[in-house]
């Protein structure tokens, strides 16, 4: 089953009351000068939130993850290489990119399509990332996507996740951590580019973006 990790499909359900989350709702991050530098390295899948069954399950499936961020073609572009730990496999995949624009909200690309598959959203650290991603079909399905630059998250930051997730729609039954029981997908390898299974479906998040695939509970 492909690594549920960026793969974005979410079931986009009625937004609730404001009043009802103080964590207030999610904003696109808008990129500055060190946005790029800030978002280079490598972080590590935490959680994952779907509404589509199929991304929920595949999130089911993932022990851990991770995201390389490189520069791709300039400061403006970031090639997100993804690698998630499902059942006995750790699976590849690298068709996604940020795209950071002066002024603009900073995008998750897909490379082939140039379609836009994600968004970066802010949160109050500058080291956990939030993702929410979308796929269009028959209607808007979303994803929300957590990484950290390390295992140590904060019960704030957990909570603040969780609060985005619940004003996307998204119940407690739909969230999803990552177990990291095992070392399937090594840090030091993705820094190294070493690369040795492919999986093209995989996008960042379990599912990510799903229409691509990415990690649920490290984006894939």
């Amino acid at each position: 089953m492909a690594a549920a990790g960026v793969a974005a499909v979410l079931g986009l359900a009625v937004l609730l009351p404001a009043a009802a989350f103080p964590c207030g709702a999610p904003r696109p991050q808008h990129p500055d000068n060190a946005t790029a530098s800030k978002l280079l390295g490598t972080w590590l899948y935490v959680a994952g939130a779907a509404q589509f069954p199929r991304h929920l399950l595949e999130m089911l499936v993932i022990d851990h993850g991770h995201l390389h961020v490189e520069p791709r073609a300039g400061e403006q572009e970031l090639l997100i290489t993804q690698r998630v730990a499902a059942g006995d496999q750790c699976l590849t995949n690298n068709s996604t990119y940020f795209k950071i624009g002066t002024g603009n909200t900073t995008l998750v690309k897909h490379a082939k399509t140039q379609q836009t598959v994600g968004t970066l959203m802010n949160l109050s650290s500058e080291d956990v990332l939030l993702i929410q991603y979308q796929l269009q079909r028959e209607r808007t399905y979303l994803g929300l996507y957590l990484y950290a630059r390390n295992l140590s998250v904060s019960t704030a930051h957990r909570e603040e996740f969780e609060c985005h997730a619940k004003r996307l729609g998204l119940g407690e039954e739909e969230i999803v951590y990552a177990p990291w029981k095992t070392e399937l997908c090594q840090v030091k390898e993705i820094e190294e580019g070493n690369h040795p299974c492919t999986e093209p479906g995989a996008a960042v998040t379990a599912s990510p973006p799903p229409g691509t695939h990415q990690p649920g509970s490290t984006g894939n």
